[in-house]
């Protein structure tokens, strides 16, 4: 079996960029109250026809069974509006995608967006972690370590202020993908510089903390290959030593994905990350879309890279599937064999 950690639902009808551009253009609390009331207008052959027309038409193409889902990753928007806002906004999204992993049994697996929003407490997005997770059978959480889109003035993940949703996630046992959503600032694009960052910077706040030694448990998964850590490995190994850090104890809690499009990248990743720490991941339909010429694939078909890379067996299973079902223990209802039975 091969399991995708990394998809997000990038082709939504058009009922619900219609409703969230009423949310945006809402200002006064008669208006808000009456975009609030509504849901969004997307009918289930509008889902089956956005999935099974592209993501899913894409899973099998490339034969990739089952893909762990959340809602758009860019559209999250924390940074717009209010905590009412992003909490209307939220639920929706994450019923939306319960909707497509339903529609589409053994194929699709659900995780939350969390309801974040600058200078807002954590309450909230403990709560619809529960709801998804407890009355929906989400597997895991999407967490933003900036929600102002860029202006990082926020608590760093070590700070005390993430504690109930970290124990929210424990008590749960359910990971977090650390994943921030659209760049506020016009000089820093999206997915090509913020992302990335953003990864980097995640894994500096945790490496450089002890969160990991009051959160026993806790499992975070760092997409996109890990940003820049991989490539410079060294640099946060000594200055891991040289600050007293505990790097193994980072490393043995954090997970990077396979979202790099290269072959010379992913072997990289290979090599210097032990493979007990990587999921594979795709993001397709996502950040990357178009065909590499000189190998005739499209840059984000990941497996590719997999299955050519130098691995055992057991290495390259341990990453297509075994690793994911290890930090994705409620996985298992959702999966193709489940879903059949």
């Amino acid at each position: 079996m091969i399991i995708d950690c990394h998809g997000h639902f990038t082709t939504t009808p058009p009922g619900v960029a219609a409703w969230r551009d009423a949310q945006k253009a809402a200002t006064t609390a008669e208006a808000i109250a009456e975009v609030a009331a509504r849901e969004y207008e997307v009918t289930d052959d509008e889902i089956f026809d956005a999935v099974s027309q592209a993501q899913l038409a894409q899973q099998r193409e490339r034969g990739t069974d089952l893909t762990i889902f959340s809602p758009r990753a860019s559209w999250m928007g924390h940074h717009i509006g209010d905590a009412d806002t992003s909490r209307e906004w939220t639920r929706r999204q994450n019923d939306l995608v319960h909707r497509v992993c339903t529609l589409f049994p053994g194929s699709f697996a659900p995780v939350a967006q969390l309801p974040q929003s600058p200078g807002a407490g954590i309450e909230a997005s403990v709560a619809e972690l529960r709801r998804c997770v407890e009355e929906l059978g989400f597997i895991g959480c999407n967490v933003n370590p900036d929600p102002s889109g860029g202006d990082w003035d926020g608590p760093a993940l070590s700070d005390a202020y993430w504690t109930p949703l970290w124990d929210e996630m424990e008590r749960l046992d359910v990971p977090g993908m650390v994943h921030v959503s659209a760049s506020a600032k016009p000089a820093v694009h999206t997915t090509g510089a913020y992302y990335l960052g953003a990864d980097t910077t995640a894994f500096v706040q945790l490496l450089s903390s002890d969160v990991f030694d009051r959160h026993e448990s806790l499992r975070l998964v760092i997409p996109h290959g890990g940003g820049a850590v991989p490539f410079h490995w060294g640099r946060f190994a000594g200055m891991a030593r040289d600050q007293g850090w505990d790097f193994d104890r980072t490393v043995s809690r954090v997970w990077f994905d396979t979202c790099v499009y290269h072959q010379p990248g992913i072997d990289l990743l290979l090599d210097v990350v032990p493979v007990s720490q990587i999921l594979f991941g795709s993001e397709m339909i996502g950040a990357v879309r178009g065909v590499n010429p000189a190998t005739g694939r499209y840059f984000d078909d990941t497996k590719a890279y997999i299955e050519a890379a130098d691995l055992t067996d057991a290495d390259r299973q341990a990453i297509f599937e075994g690793n994911a079902r290890r930090v994705y223990p409620r996985i298992e209802p959702w999966l193709p064999a489940a879903s059949a039975s």
